[in-house]
């Protein structure tokens, strides 16, 4: 019975061991802590509120872009039939503390519609 007590011994010791020097390396990589890399800014907050609203064929978008910089917004509407064209509208820019309207229509009910934004060009 001797060896089996020696073996669990050695690898109890083992694993402690393993753990010990695993354990810093995890909270380092974690951290992000290195030396060769400086934290970056986190990005300044960006882009239009947007409140959609479908009602039976038509659609109407309101956005509002409470941030310093100008935001450009589409409507994209699916309309629910095949035969009826979806649309994607141009683009609008919305400068900071303006709100711009965005409507479309299909000729009978709306599947989907939704507002993207990407940055203005500076």
């Amino acid at each position: 019975m001797r060896p089996k007590r020696r073996r669990t011994r050695l690898l109890l010791a083992a694993s402690v061991a393993v753990a010990a020097l695993a354990v810093p390396l995890g909270v380092r990589v974690a951290s992000g802590a290195d030396s060769a890399t400086a934290a970056a800014p986190p990005p300044e907050p960006a882009g239009s509120e947007c409140r959609t609203t479908i009602e039976g064929s038509r659609v109407v978008a309101y956005c509002h872009n409470p941030y310093p910089s100008t935001d450009l917004v589409q409507l994209h509407t699916e309309c629910a039939r095949w035969w009826d064209v979806d649309a994607d509208g141009a683009a609008v820019a919305v400068e900071p503390g303006r709100t711009v309207r965005l409507e479309d229509r299909c000729w009978k009910e709306i599947a989907t519609a939704w507002v993207s934004h990407r940055p203005a060009p500076v």
